[in-house]
């Protein structure tokens, strides 16, 4: 296709998503629920369909030579399609936050004015990798009465689609309105420019990926980006750590799952522990497969290999962990401020002040005292499935559930007011 074609067929996209919006903005939270259930009830019926999608793009990334965490990340059996399915049940049984009165006041001319929340309109998604996302995407958008323009990866575009179809499809059968999700139906990198330049249509876009996916969108949108940047995720071991509990939330946290966002990346160990500690902790990461970038002094202690300045600003998504040791809380708190992706950090200690002088001088989306940075996450918050954890100020910071996909107008009732 010539950019002159996928900007006409992404602008028809757009279109069709406004008109659709306008629609979902009308439905109630019981009929909206019945939709909902539809397409969980859709996504079962369809598994052996998705799955033999999916087979298509598992092949095709293997020729690809994709890495291992990214295969796994797109994979999806029975199974997951099941948990897939059972996300969106999960959002059925969620307070629908639109309509919901936030705050409300009544002026001395008799005028009663509700800030009231209402969907954000029509909303595109940009990711790669994860069909799930397709699901999680387009489920909480419609709970919140937002139109969906969806565009995934292109090594998961069998599965998407499929999954995409499964949705709308369900939904139709209990009145879901048409467009109201949309995948963009090729793969043509200009799509993604074309997305950016749909300001007339689009009232956000929320890219999901890697850097260079989210600084192309964030530097040719014309609407509004939430971003959802690395997660270069810390874990800091205190001088007050215990320590069973620093090796618990450190394995857990790089191992648990590694080519994900909340993953631990870099390990912080202040000095006053680092003998005792450091030690334990590796031995037990290095017997689940880790291997370990030092800092001069950690290389004194364990064996590592040598870390380089360019480690401390990685999102490895893979058994690598880089570890520092620092002589003070501060100094853990400025290593973060500085190398961070301001996504999730946490530390362990059994010292409350230093845990509240590490909450309040992180400035990350998610900061944690003594609680693995795997849980930083919508379903573990009780927000349900998520768009994703942002790393923005504003609008919405960190796990973005229903809530921080509406926006708000002021509802102003009277009897006659007037300004003279």
């Amino acid at each position: 296709m010539t950019e002159a074609e996928v900007f006409s067929a992404v602008e028809e996209l757009a279109r069709n998503a406004r008109a659709a919006s306008y629609k979902l903005s009308q439905l109630g939270t019981d009929q909206k629920n019945a939709i909902l259930r539809a397409m969980a009830a859709e996504l079962r019926a369809r598994t052996a369909e998705i799955v033999a999608a999916n087979a298509l793009d598992i092949a095709a990334g293997e020729e690809k030579d994709l890495s291992k965490p990214m295969l796994d990340r797109l994979r999806l059996d029975a199974g997951k399609v099941e948990a897939i399915a059972k996300g969106i049940d999960q959002v059925v049984d969620l307070p629908d936050p639109v309509g919901q009165v936030m705050e409300k006041w009544t002026r001395p001319n008799g005028m009663h004015i509700h800030q009231t929340r209402v969907p954000i309109g029509t909303i595109g998604i940009i990711y790669e990798s994860r069909p799930n996302v397709t699901s999680d995407a387009a489920v909480l958008c419609f709970k919140t009465g937002n139109a969906t323009i969806l565009r995934g990866g292109s090594e998961a575009f069998h599965s998407n689609t499929a999954i995409a179809a499964a949705l709308q499809a369900g939904g139709e059968t209990e009145g879901l309105p048409a467009h109201s999700i949309q995948l963009i139906p090729f793969t043509d990198r200009s799509s993604v420019s074309a997305l950016c330049k749909m300001d007339k249509w689009l009232d956000l876009i929320i890219p999901r990926g890697g850097k260079g996916l989210i600084e192309t969108v964030v530097s040719q949108a014309r609407m509004p980006v939430i971003k959802h940047y690395d997660g270069i995720c810390h874990l800091f071991v205190d001088a007050a750590a215990d320590l069973d509990m620093s090796i618990k939330l450190a394995v857990n946290s790089k191992t648990q799952k590694t080519g994900v966002c909340n993953a631990l990346e870099t390990l912080l160990v202040h000095s006053a522990v680092a003998a005792t500690h450091l030690p334990a902790i590796a031995e037990v990461l290095v017997e689940k497969g880790v291997e370990i970038r030092g800092c001069e002094r950690t290389r004194q202690i364990i064996d590592a290999i040598p870390a380089t300045e360019e480690d401390w600003e990685t999102e490895y998504l893979d058994l690598i962990l880089s570890v520092k040791i620092v002589d003070s809380l501060q100094e853990a708190i400025d290593h973060i401020n500085t190398h961070g992706s301001h996504h999730t950090d946490s530390i362990v200690t059994g010292d409350q002040a230093a845990a509240d002088a590490f909450l309040s001088g992180c400035d990350s989306a998610c900061v944690f005292h003594n609680v693995s940075t795997r849980l930083a996450d919508g379903e573990e918050f009780g927000f349900g499935a998520e768009i994703g954890i942002s790393t923005d100020k504003l609008h919405a910071r960190g796990p973005m559930g229903l809530r921080e996909l509406t926006s708000y107008q002021y509802r102003v009732r009277g009897n006659g007011q007037a300004k003279w």
